[in-house]
C-alpha cells in the first residue's frame, strides 16, 4: 500500500462522470495505473482501510492513494466504490470471488456499517452459490485469478464442499430414479450428470485436484471420477502430441512446459486406487504414452504400469506398440513393455501364493494360468512386430524373450516367427549372438509346418537346424512305436520318473509349491502332447494320402516310412548321408508352405 501525491493518472471517466456531475471529487484511488476521483466522506465512512490511510497521512489535504495488488483490478473496485455510492449493481457468480476478496481488501465490515459491503458477499455465497453446483463452479473458475487471496478467506474451500455436496445428492436421486423412473427419464439423469463434468474440466489442474479428493472422501461413485478424469485429461491434454513427429531419425527436439507434466501427473494420482476393471484399458495406454512424452516422474509411468499388468491379457497388440521418446533408441519403446511384464509375472505370482488350497482336477483352466497363456501368445506378436527395427538392440529383444517363464508358450511356432524375422533384420549379427537368440527356441514345442521351415533356413544357426533333425526324427519313432493314449501315457510317465524323489524332507509349504509346479508342467505336457497329436494325424493322412496314389508304382507303405527315415540314417546302417542331401529330401516329402520371412 502506497501513499502518492506525484503521478499522473489515467481516470476512468465512465464512473466518474456519472458521480461528480454536481460536485469535484477532492481524492483520487488509484488501482493498477486507472483511476477513480472519488470523495473521501463516502468512503472513509465504509471502508476502514481508507479511513486509516488517511488518518495516518501526514499531508492533511492528502489528495491521491495507491492501492498497490489490489484483488479483482479496477473492475472490482467500481463495484465497491458503487455500494459506498449507494449506486445500483448486480452481484453475479461472475464478479462475487472479486467483490467479496476487494470488501476483505477495503475492510467494509459492520464497524463501519450495517449491513456493509462484507456481509452482503457473504450473504450471497452461502445462499445463494452454495446450493447450486453449477454456481460454485463458475465462482471457482473466477477464484482462479485471485489466489491465494480467495483460498485463505475460505471461498475455495466453500465451493469445494458445495460441489461435492451437490454432486453426492445428484447422484442419489440418480438412483432413486432408476428404481421409480422409466428409462427415458434415467437417459435424462444421465445426460445431467455429465454437463458437471464437462464443467469441471474448465477449472485448473490445482483446483480440479481439491474438487475430486473431496468428492472420493464424500462417497461419490467410482465410475463418475473416472469419467471426470478422462474428459478432463482429453480436455486439457489435446494436441500436445500433435507437435511432435515421430521420426526414426529423432532430430526434431521436443519442447514440455512443465503445465503439461503436472496435469498428467495429478490425473494418475487421482486414479481410484481400488482393483477395478472401469478404467477402460486404452485410456490407461493413452495416459502413459502421455507420461512419456512430456517426460513425467518415474513414480507417475510406474503407477500406470502396475495398473496395465493387473490387465495385461486383455491388451491389444496395437496398445504395446509406444514409440520410444528418447533419442538414439529403438523406434519403440522395449523398456516400458518389459517392465510391465514384470510387473504382470509378479501379480501372477502373488495370486499363487495367496492361493492356499489344493487345486483340483478341473482347474486346468485357472484364472492366472489362462492369463499367463494369453500373454504368452500377446508377447510373441509383439516381437515379432518389433522384430524388423534396425535400431533394436539383440540385447533387448533377448530381454523380451526370457521375461516370460518357459511355461508361458505351449509351442513356440510364435516365438520362431519372431527369431527368424529378427535375423532376417539383422545380417549382420555374429554366430555368437544368432546362437544366443536361437536358444530360447524349444525344437520339442515347435509344430510340423515350424520344423518344415527350420530344417531349411539359412538364417539359422547350424547346431538350431540339427537340434529340429533331431527331435524330428525321435517325433517319428514316437509315432512309429507308440500310438493312442499309450504315447501320452508313456511319455508322461517318463517326465514324472525323471523328476526323481526328494533328497531330504521338505516343510508342507515346500511340498505345496512341489506340487503346484508338477501340476503345471503335466498340465502343460499335456497341452503340448494335444498339439503333437494333431500333428500327427494330419501326417498319418498325408502318409495314407501318398500311399494310395503311388500304390500303383508297387510303392507300399512300409516303403514309404523307410523313405521317412532314410534321412536319419547314420554309419550303423554303413551309409553316409550328406547333411544337404538329407535336409533336401526331407523338405522335398514334407514341405508345408510354413513362409515366414
Amino acid at each position: 500500500m502506497v501513499l502518492s501525491s506525484s503521478s499522473t493518472p489515467r481516470f476512468c471517466n465512465s464512473f466518474a462522470n456519472r458521480i461528480f456531475s454536481d460536485m469535484a471529487g477532492d481524492i483520487t484511488i488509484t488501482i493498477h495505473d486507472v483511476s477513480f476521483l472519488l470523495h473521501k466522506f463516502p468512503l472513509v465512512s465504509q471502508s476502514g482501510k481508507i479511513r486509516k490511510m488517511v488518518a495516518e497521512a501526514k499531508d492533511p489535504n492528502l489528495s491521491k492513494l495507491d492501492l498497490i495488488n489490489f484483488p479483482g483490478g479496477p473492475e472490482a473496485f467500481e463495484l465497491a466504490a458503487k455500494f459506498c455510492y449507494g449506486l445500483n449493481f448486480e452481484i453475479t457468480t461472475g464478479n462475487i470471488a472479486h467483490l467479496h476478496c476487494a470488501a476483505e481488501y477495503l475492510e467494509m465490515t459492520e464497524d463501519y456499517r450495517d449491513d456493509n459491503l462484507l456481509t452482503r458477499t457473504e450473504t450471497y455465497l452461502n445462499e445463494v452459490v452454495t446450493t447450486s453446483l453449477e454456481k460454485s463452479v463458475q465462482v471457482l473458475c473466477s477464484c482462479e485469478t485471485i489466489l491465494p487471496l480467495a483460498d485463505s478467506l475460505g471461498i475455495i474451500d466453500k465451493c469445494v464442499e458445495a460441489i461435492a455436496k451437490n454432486a453426492c445428492k445428484e447422484q442419489l436421486v440418480e438412483g432413486l430414479s432408476r428404481l421409480e423412473c422409466d428409462s427415458g427419464r434415467i437417459d435424462a439423469k444421465g445426460r445431467c450428470l455429465e454437463w458437471w463434468i464437462e464443467d469441471l474440466s474448465g477449472l485448473k489442474i490445482d483446483l480440479y485436484q481439491r474438487v475430486i479428493s473431496v468428492m472420493v472422501s464424500r462417497g461419490i461413485r467410482q465410475d463418475s471420477v473416472i469419467a471426470s478424469i478422462m474428459h478432463y485429461a482429453q480436455s486439457s491434454l489435446k494436441g500436445i502430441g500433435k507437435s511432435r513427429i515421430w521420426n526414426p531419425a529423432r532430430t526434431t527436439p521436443v519442447t514440455v512446459e512443465d503445465s503439461q507434466r503436472v496435469i498428467v501427473e495429478t490425473l494418475v494420482s487421482l486414479l481410484p486406487t481400488e482393483k477395478s476393471s472401469s478404467i477402460p484399458i486404452d485410456f490407461l495406454f493413452g495416459m502413459l504414452r502421455m507420461a512419456i512424452m512430456v517426460d513425467s516422474s518415474f513414480a507417475c509411468r510406474l503407477a500406470l504400469e502396475r495398473r496395465i499388468a493387473a490387465r495385461l491379457e486383455m491388451v491389444s497388440l496395437d496398445d504395446l506398440l509406444i514409440p520410444s521418446g528418447q533419442n538414439g533408441e529403438s523406434l519403440f519403446d522395449v523398456d516400458t513393455i518389459h517392465r510391465i511384464l514384470v510387473h504382470f509375472l509378479q501379480i501372477i505370482e502373488q495370486e499363487d501364493e495367496e492361493d492356499c488350497g489344493y487345486e483340483s482336477e478341473g482347474d486346468m483352466g485357472s484364472p492366472s494360468h489362462s492369463s499367463l497363456l494369453k500373454v504368452g501368445r500377446l508377447v510373441d506378436a509383439y516381437l515379432a512386430e518389433i522384430a524388423p527395427d534396425p535400431y533394436l538392440s539383440f540385447q533387448k529383444f533377448i530381454a523380451m524373450i526370457e521375461v516370460l517363464p518357459d511355461y508361458a508358450r505351449v509351442i513356440d511356432d510364435g516365438l520362431y516367427r519372431a527369431v527368424d524375422i529378427y535375423l532376417k533384420a539383422h545380417p549382420m549379427l555374429t554366430e555368437h549372438v544368432r546362437k544366443k537368440i536361437c536358444k530360447f527356441i524349444d525344437c520339442e514345442k515347435l509344430s510340423q509346418e515350424a520344423c518344415n521351415h527350420a530344417a531349411q533356413n539359412d538364417r539359422l544357426p547350424a547346431h538350431m537346424a540339427i537340434r529340429v533333425l533331431y527331435y524330428e526324427q525321435l517325433r517319428l519313432k514316437s509315432a512309429i512305436t507308440m500310438t493312442g493314449p499309450s504315447a501320452l501315457s508313456g511319455y508322461m510317465s517318463q517326465k514324472i520318473c525323471s523328476s526323481g524323489a526328494p533328497s531330504a524332507p521338505m516343510s508342507p509349504r515346500d511340498t505345496y509349491a512341489s506340487l503346484r509346479r508338477e501340476n503345471r508342467d503335466l498340465k502343460l505336457e499335456i497341452s503340448r502332447m494335444r498339439v503333437r497329436l494333431s500333428d500327427l494325424e494330419k501326417e498319418q493322412v498325408c502318409m495314407k494320402q501318398g500311399m494310395m496314389d503311388k500304390s500303383g508304382n508297387g510303392k507300399t507303405f512300409l516303403t514309404l516310412i523307410s523313405k521317412k527315415f532314410g534321412m536319419f540314417a547314420g554309419p550303423a546302417n554303413g551309409n553316409q548321408h550328406k547333411p544337404g542331401t538329407g535336409r533336401k529330401s526331407r523338405s522335398s516329402s514334407r514341405r508345408r508352405g510354413y513362409s515366414i520371412s
